[in-house]
C-alpha cells in the first residue's frame, strides 16, 4: 500500500485548506478533538494556513453534501475519522458518493489486513473488515502502519484533493509522517513555514495587555495575537518565513518590545509554565521548597509535581484541611486558630513557619482561604485567601487576596495556586 507522491495541485498562499473531523462522539463531547489541533500545527510547519475546521457526525448524506460544498471553496481537504469496519464508518463511501463515484475493492489491501491481524481465523470470518478495502478507482492509498484502516489521496475534480485518515490519533500521526507530510510538502507547500513564539504573562489582565500593544496588533508579518485564560495571558508572535532562523530574526524586534513593556509579567515562553520556571530557578539556586495547603487541598503540590525534575527541589507538603491538623502537624498555636480563625494572615504565616521547620526547607508557601460555595461569613466572604511565603532567612511575605465571590470553587483554588507560584517567582526575580 505505497503512496504515489506525484500529483498536480496549487501551492502556497493560493491553497485553501480545510480540516474535517468526522464522528458523532466528537459532537456529543464524549472525546476531545485533538486531531484537528495536531493537523493544524503540522500545516503550519508546511507554511499552509487554513481558515476553517468543521466537525460532523456519522451521517452519510450530510457528509456527502458537506464534502461537495467544501470542494467548491477549497483546494485541499483533510479528514479524520470514519475509517474502519463498523457501520458508522462512512467516510470513504460518503466522499465517493459526493462526486457520483463508485468504490471498488482493492485486493492487496485485504491481504495486508490479514497479515496484520493476530486472530486471523475469527477476523477473516468477519467480512465487515473488508469494508476498509474499498476506494474510488483513481484513489491513491495511504498505508496505515499502526492499524488496519488505510486512508486515501484522491482528486475527484480539478484543483481539489482529499486526504483521509482514521480518527485514532496514533494511527493518523503515523500515516501523516510516513506518507502525507511528503505529499503535501511536494504538492501544496511553497517552501515557507509558519513559526510561532508565545510569551506567557501572569498578574495582568488581557484588556490591559491589549491596550498597551495596540501598535502591534495590526502587523501582517509577524502577527501578534493575545489569548487569555483564567491564570494567564499569552502573546503569540507568528511569522511566515523560509526557515526557522529567518523567522526568529523577524520575530526578534517584536519580542524585544514586548519584553520591555511587560518585563515584570512575562514569566516564560512556549511550553514553559509557572511550576517549570520555578523549579528551574530553584535548581540553579540549589534551594528547596515545601507547601502547607488548606483551601487548595493539594492542588499546589500537584502543580509542582506535574513537572519532571520537581524532586530536585520539592521536599513535600502538608494538606492541613482541619484545625486539628494545623495544630498537631504544623504546630499552629490553638490561640491563633481560636482568636483569628483558620482563614487569617496570622494562621497562614504560622502554617508556613511550621511546614518550613518540619521539612527543614529553604522556602515554604502556605495558603488558607474560603473557596466556597459554603463556609463564608460577612467578615470572611467567598474568595478570601491568605498566602504566606517564608524564605531562607525566615523573611516572610504575607499576601491577602479577595477573588470575585462569583467565581466557582475550582477557579478560586486555581487562582490561589497561581498567586502562590507567581509571588515566589517575583521574589526570586528581585533577588537575582
Amino acid at each position: 500500500m505505497k503512496t504515489n507522491l506525484n500529483h498536480p495541485s496549487s501551492k502556497g498562499d493560493k491553497t485553501v485548506v480545510e480540516i474535517l473531523s468526522i464522528g458523532t462522539e466528537l459532537l456529543l463531547g464524549n472525546i476531545v478533538n485533538t486531531n484537528a489541533k495536531w493537523i493544524a500545527e503540522q500545516l503550519s510547519t508546511l507554511g499552509l494556513n487554513h481558515f476553517r475546521q468543521t466537525t460532523i457526525g456519522d451521517n452519510s448524506e450530510r457528509l456527502s453534501l458537506l464534502t461537495k460544498e467544501i470542494s467548491n471553496r477549497s483546494n485541499l481537504l483533510i479528514t479524520t475519522g470514519g475509517l474502519g469496519p463498523t457501520p458508522d464508518d462512512l467516510t470513504t463511501e460518503s466522499i465517493a458518493k459526493a462526486f457520483d463515484q463508485t468504490i471498488f475493492e482493492r485486493e492487496p489491501i485485504w491481504k495486508e489486513i490479514k497479515k496484520k491481524l493476530r486472530n486471523k481465523k475469527s477476523c477473516i470470518e468477519n467480512l465487515s473488515l473488508k469494508k476498509q478495502c474499498y476506494f474510488p478507482k483513481n484513489a491513491q492509498i495511504i498505508n496505515n502502519p499502526k492499524g488496519t484502516a488505510p486512508g486515501m489521496i484522491w482528486q475527484p475534480k480539478e484543483n481539489f484533493t482529499i486526504l483521509t485518515f482514521p480518527g485514532v490519533p496514533d494511527e493518523m500521526k503515523a500515516m501523516w509522517e510516513e506518507s502525507a507530510y511528503k505529499f503535501i510538502k511536494n504538492n501544496f507547500s511553497d517552501g515557507t513555514i509558519f513559526f510561532s513564539n508565545t510569551l506567557k504573562l501572569t498578574g495582568i489582565g488581557e484588556a490591559t495587555v491589549t491596550e498597551k500593544i495596540k501598535n502591534l496588533l495590526d502587523l501582517k508579518n509577524p502577527t501578534v495575537a493575545p489569548y487569555a485564560s483564567l491564570e494567564e495571558v499569552k502573546l503569540r508572535i507568528t511569522t511566515k518565513a523560509k526557515s526557522v532562523s529567518e523567522a526568529k530574526l523577524l520575530i526578534k524586534p517584536i519580542k524585544k518590545e514586548l519584553n520591555e513593556k511587560f518585563s515584570k509579567y512575562i514569566y516564560g515562553e512556549d511550553n514553559e509554565n509557572l511550576p517549570s520556571v520555578l523549579i528551574k530557578e530553584l535548581i540553579q539556586r540549589n534551594e528547596s521548597i515545601v507547601f502547607a495547603e488548606s483551601c487548595t487541598g493539594g492542588l499546589l503540590s500537584s502543580q509542582i509535581t506535574s513537572v519532571a525534575g520537581a524532586s530536585k527541589v520539592f521536599k513535600g507538603s502538608v494538606i492541613a484541611y482541619s484545625n486539628d491538623i494545623k495544630n498537631l502537624i504544623l504546630n499552629v498555636p490553638s490561640d491563633l486558630l481560636n482568636n483569628y480563625g483558620a482563614v487569617s494572615e496570622e494562621v497562614a504565616e504560622s502554617m508556613a513557619t511550621g511546614v518550613k521547620n518540619k521539612f527543614n526547607s529553604d522556602w515554604a508557601i502556605s495558603v488558607s482561604g474560603i473557596a466556597g460555595p459554603s463556609g463564608a461569613s460577612e467578615s470572611k466572604p467567598i474568595g478570601l485567601v491568605y498566602i504566606a511565603i517564608k524564605g531562607p532567612r525566615n523573611e516572610t511575605l504575607k499576601i491577602k487576596r479577595q477573588y470575585n465571590p462569583l467565581r466557582n470553587r475550582n477557579e478560586i483554588q486555581r487562582l490561589s495556586v497561581n498567586d502562590c507560584l507567581n509571588s515566589l517567582r517575583l521574589i526570586l526575580l528581585s533577588n537575582k
